[in-house]
Parts: C-alpha cells; sequence; structure tokens
C-alpha cells in the first residue's frame, strides 16, 4: 500500500525543526553573553559579538547593550539596547538600562519617561523608582523625586541611595526635623560595611549638632571616626562638638589627630590648611572660628587662629585672627598679636596671647575687638 505524505504538514515541521534549532542557537548566545558579563569581560563582548547581531535574540541584544553600558559607550549602549527593546517591548531590563544611560548623558526628562515605562512593566523594583527619582532630582522637582525615592523604599532589597537622597532633599527644603528623621532611618536600613552608612552618621552628627543636641551628635561622630579614622572632617566636627559644651580636653586628642595627619601630607579639602573648631551665633551674627596647623616660629607672620563674622546675608563683616609676630617675641611680648581685618585695612588693639591661651579668653576679646571694628 503506497503511503501518501503530506508536504504542507512536513513543511511546518521542517520549519518548527528550523525554528527551534534557531532558538537553541539564539540561547545559547545569550548565556555565552550573560556569563562573559558576570566576568567583567566587555571588551571580549564588544570585540567578538558586535559584527553579526542582527539575528540576535532581545536578550543577546540587551547584553550586548550591557557591555557597552559597562564601558560607557553611550551611543552603542543606546544602539543596542534600542534594538532589544524593538524585538522585545515587554522586558523591563533594557528599558531600565536605557533610562539610567540618559541620566547619565544628562537627558533627564527623556529618561523619566523610560523610567515610567519600566516600572509599568514592573512596579516593584526599588532600583526602578531610585533612577526615577534621580531623574526628577536632577530637573529640581523636588516633590515629584521625593515620591519616587519613598517608593523605591517600599520595595523589597532597595539599594541605599534612596535613603540618604530623602534626608537630602529634606535638608534642601530646610525642613530639618524631617532630614534627621530620614537619616536615621537610613543608618537603621544601610549595612554598616557601606560607606553610604558613614554618609548617614555623618549628617546625623551635622543635624543633630545644628538642633544644639550635642549629646547625640557626639556618639555619630565618634562611632564614624571608629569605622574610618581617616574621615578627618568628622575630627573637625567632633571638636566644635566639644568646644559647644566647652569640655576642652576631650577635643584635644582629636585635634591632635589633625596635627598629625597635616604633617604627613594626607589632609585634603576644607581642612587641608586649617580646620573649624567652633561655630556660634552672637548677636544677629554667625561666627566660624578656625585653626591653622602652622605652629612653627618660622620667622615669618602666620595667621593662627581665624574668627569669621558673617551678617545674615552671609556677607563677611570683619576678621579676627591671632597673628604669629616675631618681632614681639624677639622683643620678649607675646607670640601671638590680635588684630582685625576690614576691607583692605588691619587693625591691632594691642592684645597679646600665647601657646598657652584660653580660648574662653580669646573669644571673648575676639568678640570685643568685632565689636570695636565692625
Amino acid at each position: 500500500m503506497k503511503t501518501i505524505i503530506d508536504k504542507s504538514k512536513l513543511l511546518v515541521k521542517l520549519f518548527l525543526s528550523l525554528y527551534s534549532l534557531a532558538v537553541t542557537a539564539q540561547d545559547k548566545t545569550a548565556d555565552e553573553l550573560k556569563n562573559l558579563l558576570d566576568n567583567d569581560q566587555f571588551d571580549k563582548i564588544i570585540s567578538q559579538y558586535t559584527s553579526d547581531y542582527k539575528e540576535y535574540s532581545a536578550k543577546s541584544l540587551y547584553y550586548i547593550g550591557q557591555a557597552y553600558y559597562m564601558k560607557e559607550d553611550d551611543a552603542n549602549c543606546l544602539k543596542f539596547l534600542d534594538l532589544s527593546i524593538n524585538k522585545d517591548d515587554k522586558d523591563p531590563s533594557p528599558i531600565y538600562i536605557k533610562a539610567s544611560t540618559l541620566n547619565y548623558m544628562g537627558k533627564y526628562d527623556e529618561a523619566v519617561k523610560w523610567f515610567k515605562k519600566a516600572i509599568s512593566l514592573k512596579a516593584d523594583d526599588a532600583e526602578f523608582y531610585s533612577g526615577l527619582g534621580d531623574s526628577y532630582y536632577q530637573i529640581k522637582d523636588y516633590n515629584a523625586a521625593l515620591d519616587s525615592y519613598k517608593k523605591a523604599t517600599e520595595q523589597n532589597a532597595c539599594p541605599n541611595r534612596p535613603y540618604l537622597m530623602i534626608g537630602q532633599i529634606y535638608s534642601a527644603q530646610k525642613q530639618n526635623d524631617k532630614a534627621l528623621e530620614a537619616f536615621y532611618t537610613a543608618k537603621s536600613k544601610i549595612s554598616k560595611e557601606s560607606p553610604s552608612y558613614l554618609s548617614a552618621l555623618f549628617n546625623i552628627g551635622l543635624f543633630e549638632s545644628l538642633q544644639g543636641n550635642y549629646e547625640k551628635a557626639e556618639p555619630a561622630f565618634t562611632e564614624l571616626i571608629q569605622i574610618d579614622p581617616s574621615d578627618y572632617h568628622s575630627y573637625a566636627k567632633l571638636i566644635q562638638v566639644y568646644y559647644h559644651k566647652k569640655e576642652y580636653e576631650k577635643a584635644k586628642p582629636y585635634k591632635d589627630k589633625l596635627y598629625e595627619a597635616y604633617a604627613k601630607g594626607v589632609l585634603k579639602d576644607n581642612v587641608k590648611d586649617m580646620f573649624c573648631f567652633d561655630q556660634f551665633k552672637w548677636n544677629g551674627y554667625s561666627v566660624q572660628v578656625f585653626e591653622r596647623y602652622e605652629n612653627k616660629n618660622t620667622g615669618n607672620i602666620y595667621n593662627k587662629h581665624i574668627f569669621y563674622f558673617f551678617d545674615d546675608s552671609d556677607k563677611l563683616v570683619l576678621r579676627v585672627q591671632t597673628e604669629f609676630s616675631p618681632i614681639s617675641v624677639e622683643l620678649g611680648g607675646p607670640k601671638y598679636l590680635l588684630c582685625a581685618t576690614k576691607t583692605g585695612a588691619r587693625y591691632n588693639p594691642g592684645i597679646g596671647f600665647n601657646d598657652d591661651l584660653n580660648y574662653d579668653d580669646l573669644k571673648t576679646q575676639a568678640l570685643k575687638v568685632f565689636d570695636k571694628y565692625k
């Protein structure tokens, strides 16, 4: 009996077989790319997988886009992400990476659109909300940014950034109570091994100090320094806490640490040349007091302690400083003369101090000098 072959069914089976082989090949490529990504082989991906990509799966194209993303090649990153999205617009991953790339490129309004699309596909991803918050923050839509960061914290596996950014936004909005509360929340949520934990501690110490809660500021800065002994800015802040409390002996070891770091040449930024050891309000003025590290009798005039007086518009009104005077020392007089400087003019009321000066006495005299020459 002759067997009749249905050619249409044969063609369908052949097509399905070939399709299955193609899918298998694509999945293999995707697996290879994923393995290379996991091992940071970005250059290998770019050199070996980008010349013949037209038949790649959406996932493979996404992995290539990620390789370019890690190499900070924004143009090629977006090219392959768009190819991936065009093949599968239901996968939120390439959409999220595209939005993140647009953020890095400064195209924040466009990034907002793509972050929202990623969220519409996967509404429980904290990273998506965090990225959206960053976009809004950059375009200064702080209320929308705050809402996005808060939504990020409501999801599982929330990154550290949203917790800190909530506090930062409240701070920018002059809502210090809410900022402080947010930083305490950040401290409770972030691992102690993370640098973000140190940021939370620093801000807790800072805002507790601003509110006059020095007893609460002290342990925050102390814990921070114990974790990171090289955070010299926190040394200066802790010194300020002790000066507010008039516990000058407690401040001395931290001053010594700053001087040691200065001698080693490891200080940077605004503590490189001098450090602020006291801040206070006085008769409507804001006063910041600095100490310079230079304490050697080099024969050259230099300022040791400097009081800056600012008005309510943050304009410098007068500077009062102790000046090392080699002539005074040569004549058997005090090592430092208390002088004032205002718009190029210098005033010397004839008040002197030595290294064993009492800070309360210095502060009293500096305020008198300010009253005289302001």
